[in-house]
């Protein structure tokens, strides 16, 4: 059994109380809690906080979860909320939840509250947490990661919306055997959040980007080249964009906004896809639109991408696929200093009116020499 007050440095967490209800009621109605708890009724008034106060929490606490306000520990305001639902005694399982109101966000409230309740709930004999997390809300994702949980998968369709709808859940878990501290990251931030040498700039790709990335993906020389050469909806280009900082959070992929740095616009677009964790290797791709080609930009962002890729990520080897007709892609990766390594025959999906095209083989180690100087 939790107990009903949990003292957590700055925060502290308690049982609701009757006068909590009017800043429950103004951080629940915020558009991003509204979005991203589902469960929660739209508009939120002062109304549904009482109903919540003297029902909705005593109810979670009879049936063997925990629901907490979170308050200023030297006021006593309320600025969040959080608890355990879920439980499951027979597995010394339950899922963790919290919420934030807008005016208390960025000061590491959600971090402390996430780490109490599960040194709480781990002491009261649990031994797993679950974070189930929506992919378009990376900052719960960081969160988790900062509070010792790690990644575990997806649960499809785990999710509805107000619509009725359904979306994936990401799974993060922690363990109470887990070390202590944030869960390690395979994928880090990049230092000042951007890469450059002055005339490209590599920042992480995101959500208004998604209309200029689209105009580039649909392009027929680059559906060529895609994994399947089928062109991308808006929609699809979209969602890619809403959830590169969530790939990059789990490890996944690093999605990459291509910007010709004297004007910050987007010329084109590079990934990191880190798909053999294990021996300590990713493969690289890019793309450009039409009018920034032939200025070396792509040679560029390769060569910050895989500085990055050896240094900070700490990888051991990369490797890129080129089409066997596309001679300006391998152009560019002699130029980066990758090596050919050979053909991969039929690698790829067969387009509509061809066969399973073969695949020119590139690689990069750290230890190979550094390529000449771009002019």
């Amino acid at each position: 059994m939790t107990p009903q007050t949990i003292e957590a440095g700055r925060i502290r967490l308690r049982a609701y109380r009757p006068d909590d209800a009017d800043d429950l009621a103004a951080g629940c109605d915020d558009p991003v809690n509204l979005r991203f708890n589902p469960t929660m009724p739209r508009p939120y008034t002062l109304t549904d906080a009482r109903r919540w106060i003297t029902e909705g929490a005593p109810a979670v606490w009879r049936a063997g979860g925990a629901a907490y306000a979170i308050v200023d520990a030297a006021t006593d305001r309320l600025v969040g909320g959080g608890g355990l639902s879920q439980v499951v005694p027979a597995r010394g399982q339950a899922e963790l939840g919290y919420w934030v109101s807008p005016g208390s966000r960025r000061r590491g409230i959600a971090t402390a509250a996430t780490r109490a309740l599960a040194r709480t709930a781990f002491r009261a004999g649990l031994n797993r947490l679950e974070l189930l997390i929506h992919a378009e809300n990376p900052a719960s994702q960081r969160v988790a990661l900062a509070a010792g949980f790690q990644p575990e998968g997806v649960r499809r369709a785990a999710g509805r919306d107000r619509d009725g709808s359904r979306h994936d859940l990401l799974a993060w878990v922690r363990l109470a055997g887990d070390p202590p501290g944030p869960a390690p990251r395979p994928l880090p931030d990049l230092p000042g959040a951007r890469l450059t040498d002055d005339v490209v700039t590599l920042r992480r790709l995101a959500p208004p980007d998604a209309e200029a990335l689209y105009r580039l993906h649909s392009r027929p020389e680059v559906v060529a080249t895609r994994v399947r050469p089928v062109a991308p909806t808006r929609a699809d280009v979209a969602r890619r964009c809403a959830v590169a900082e969530s790939e990059w959070l789990t490890g996944r992929a690093a999605d990459f906004a291509l910007l010709d740095a004297a004007t910050g616009t987007l010329a084109g677009g590079c990934a990191l896809i880190y798909d053999e964790p294990a021996t300590g290797q990713a493969m690289i791709g890019y793309s450009l639109l039409p009018e920034a080609r032939g200025r070396g930009l792509a040679t560029r962002a390769v060569r910050l991408l895989t500085g990055w890729a050896f240094g900070p990520v700490g990888l051991a080897r990369l490797w890129a696929g080129t089409a066997t007709w596309n001679v300006g892609s391998q152009r560019v990766m002699e130029r980066a200093g990758f090596h050919r390594e050979g053909l991969m025959r039929a690698r790829l999906p067969a387009h509509e009116t061809t066969g399973r095209p073969d695949t020119v083989l590139w690689s990069l180690l750290p230890t190979d020499p550094l390529p000449p100087p771009l002019s």
